[in-house]
């Protein structure tokens, strides 16, 4: 597949500390060519050029992309791809897509129900003239970071500005469902591992994608939102509980009574077994701010 591109830039971006990389991504595959199931580290959309596309995931099953068909697909889902013909395509990847009037998104996302079947957007002519502009700027090497997120921003606005409202609440789906489902396995499974790992594996991911998925959710790392919620767990099993110790150390991961001990004394400046003394005189047992001061 040939392109014809005419690259007149004056402007060497590669060494810029704002050069980005990665968020637009242009890709000319030939028939043929397959792309594991993989999960997606970060929400993206996929814009089809030219060509037939076949992917397989949750909400697009064995289904063929061609051109001129826009899909989403949610951070932390399975994405298959195999080239049926020769294909030109860009992906988008995102954590939160860019705003012009977040107001409006919003409602765009919480009005958003499970469609009967997922099926793919069609381009209007504007996208279409923008992702044509945009395949060039790609092939051109621009790695401005400022102008990208320009882009990004203007692509955002042609999306929730030039399609029904209902046609956006089926396409954007994917983004709001899968925040409820993550939240959801996270706090089904977090008392139950030791640590990062067991918890990345337990949900079948990479560590590293894991703590990037977390991250993007939760806002704060994952070790630290573990413990935060271990300290919690602890202290009220302690205070309203009549478990064990040895019961409350083994729920919640420790390797030993020592390491649990240790544990409360950083977390609560006390013993378990004195934290349960000090809970029968009637005291209110808190965590300790262990927050470095400014």
């Amino acid at each position: 597949m040939v392109k014809d591109s005419h690259c007149n830039r004056l402007t060497n971006c590669s060494q810029c500390s704002q050069a980005a990389e990665g968020i637009l991504v242009h890709r000319v595959f030939p028939k043929g060519r397959h792309l594991p199931a993989n999960k997606c580290a970060q929400n993206c959309m996929l814009f089809m050029l030219q060509g037939e596309l076949l992917i397989n995931s949750e909400e697009h099953p064995g289904t063929t992309l061609y051109k001129g068909q826009i899909i989403l697909q949610a951070i932390g889902t399975k994405l298959e791809l195999l080239a049926l013909t020769d294909v030109e395509y860009i992906v988008y990847w995102f954590n939160e897509p860019p705003q012009i009037c977040e107001t409006y998104y919003q409602e765009i996302l919480a009005g958003a129900t499970m469609p009967l079947v997922y099926t793919p957007l069609q381009m209007n002519q504007r996208i279409a003239n923008f992702m044509e502009d945009m395949s060039d700027y790609l092939d051109d090497q621009v790695a401005c970071g400022p102008f990208i997120e320009l882009k990004c921003k203007e692509l955002m606005y042609l999306l929730t500005c030039y399609y029904p409202v209902p046609q956006l609440r089926n396409f954007f789906y994917p983004i709001s469902s899968y925040t409820e489902s993550f939240h959801y396995f996270v706090m089904q499974n977090y008392s139950k591992v030791k640590g990062v790992e067991d918890f990345a594996q337990l949900g079948g991911y990479t560590t590293t994608t894991f703590r990037r998925l977390f991250k993007n959710t939760y806002g704060v790392p994952v070790y630290e939102w573990i413990l935060n919620k271990k300290r919690e767990g602890i202290l009220n099993d302690l205070q309203h509980t009549k478990q064990r110790i040895t019961e409350i150390s083994n729920r919640y991961g420790f390797d030993s009574l020592s390491h649990f001990a240790h544990f409360c004394k950083s977390s609560f400046g006390d013993s378990p077994r004195a934290l349960r003394r000090r809970v029968a005189r009637g005291e209110d047992i808190r965590k300790i701010d262990n927050t470095p001061q400014q």
